[in-house]
C-alpha cells in the first residue's frame, strides 16, 4: 500500500480532501479521537480565529504552524487559495471558533467551491450547541427549525421575531449577550406564552439553563454574559379575533408615543396580534395622520 493511501485510511476518510471538524463549545473534554487525528494529519487547518484555535491545538499538542484564517470576511483570493490547495492535494480541515463549522459559522462558500471542483467533504460528528441545548430543553420531540443568529439590526429583528411568532414548530437561534434582554422583550410582545429555554455557557463551569415562559424571562432583572442558545418550545400562536382594531390602535398609539419607527410599530403589533404586517402598517400611518391633524 502506498504511502498517500496509508494515510488516508489511517484518518479514517477515503479520498476526502476536506474535513469540517468540530471543537469544543467550552469544556476541552469534548473533543473527540477522530477530531483529533484529522488536525494531526491535515496538511492545513482553516481557523475562524487562529488565536483561539492555537490555544486548543496547543493543548492537544499539534502544530501550531498549520493554521489558517479563513473566516466570515475571507475574499475571493482566500477562497481560491484554499481551493488551489485542496486541488494539489492537500487535506485541509476546517475548524469554527467552537462547535460545528458551516453552522451560522464562516466555510459554507469554501464547501461549496469544494463541491463544484470535485472535491470530497465530510463532516466530523462531534459538539454542537444547537443540539445539546436542544436535547436539554424538554421542548422538543421530533422536529425543530434552527434559525441562526438574530440579526442585529431592529427592523430585521422585528421580522425575524414576526417569522418565529407565526412558526409552530420548535425553534433554535444564537443571540449575543449583549443584545438578548431587547430580544426577549420583542419576543414577549409577539409570543408572551411561548415555552422558552435560555441555555448559557454550555458545558463551561458557569453552565445555566434558565427556563418558563417568555413573557416571564423576558421580566428577569440581570445581566446576561457568555454565549447564549435560545429554544423556543412548540406554539399555538395568538387567536386573531382575540385582539380588536381598538386593541390594536391602542397599542400602535402607545409605541408610536414611546417613539419607536413607523416600520418597527408595524412589525411588532403585526407579530403581537396575529395580523399581516401590511395591514398594521396602513393603520399605523392612518394613526400618524390622526394625530398630525390633531396637531394642526
Amino acid at each position: 500500500m502506498c504511502a498517500e493511501s496509508r494515510r488516508e485510511v489511517d484518518l479514517g476518510i477515503g479520498a476526502a480532501r476536506l474535513f469540517l471538524v468540530p471543537t469544543p463549545i467550552g469544556n476541552l473534554g469534548d473533543i473527540t479521537l477522530r477530531a483529533v487525528e484529522v488536525l494531526r494529519g491535515a496538511d492545513r487547518i482553516l481557523a475562524e480565529d487562529t488565536r483561539r484555535t492555537g490555544v486548543l491545538l496547543s493543548h492537544l499538542g499539534i502544530d501550531r504552524s498549520k493554521l489558517h484564517r479563513l473566516d466570515a470576511n475571507a475574499t475571493e483570493r482566500d477562497l481560491e487559495r484554499a481551493l488551489r490547495w485542496l486541488l494539489a492535494g492537500d487535506v485541509l480541515a476546517v475548524v469554527t471558533d467552537a462547535g460545528t463549522p458551516c453552522v451560522s459559522d464562516p466555510g459554507h462558500a469554501l464547501v461549496c467551491r469544494a463541491v463544484d471542483a470535485g472535491v470530497q467533504v465530510t463532516a466530523l460528528p462531534g459538539a454542537s450547541a444547537v443540539t445539546a441545548a436542544v436535547a436539554l430543553s424538554g421542548l422538543v420531540q421530533g422536529g425543530f427549525s434552527f434559525v441562526g443568529f438574530v440579526p442585529r439590526g431592529q427592523t430585521e429583528r422585528m421580522d425575524f421575531i414576526e417569522k418565529l411568532s407565526c412558526m409552530a414548530e420548535p425553534c433554535v437561534c444564537f443571540e449575543s449577550p449583549n443584545r438578548l434582554a431587547e430580544t426577549l422583550r420583542a419576543m414577549a410582545d409577539a409570543m408572551p406564552e411561548r415555552p422558552i429555554v435560555i441555555a448559557r455557557e454550555l458545558t463551561k463551569l458557569h453552565e445555566e439553563v434558565i427556563r418558563g415562559v417568555v413573557r416571564d424571562v423576558a421580566l428577569l432583572e440581570r445581566e446576561w454574559v457568555g454565549e447564549v442558545t435560545v429554544v423556543l418550545g412548540p406554539w399555538a400562536g395568538r387567536i386573531e379575533e382575540a385582539v380588536s382594531d381598538t386593541q390594536v390602535d391602542a397599542r400602535i398609539d402607545d409605541e408610536l408615543g414611546r417613539g419607536v419607527h413607523t416600520r418597527t410599530v408595524a412589525a411588532k403589533v403585526a407579530a403581537w396580534s396575529g395580523r399581516s404586517r401590511r395591514d398594521v402598517y396602513a393603520r399605523v400611518v392612518e394613526r400618524l395622520e390622526m394625530v398630525r391633524k390633531r396637531k394642526d
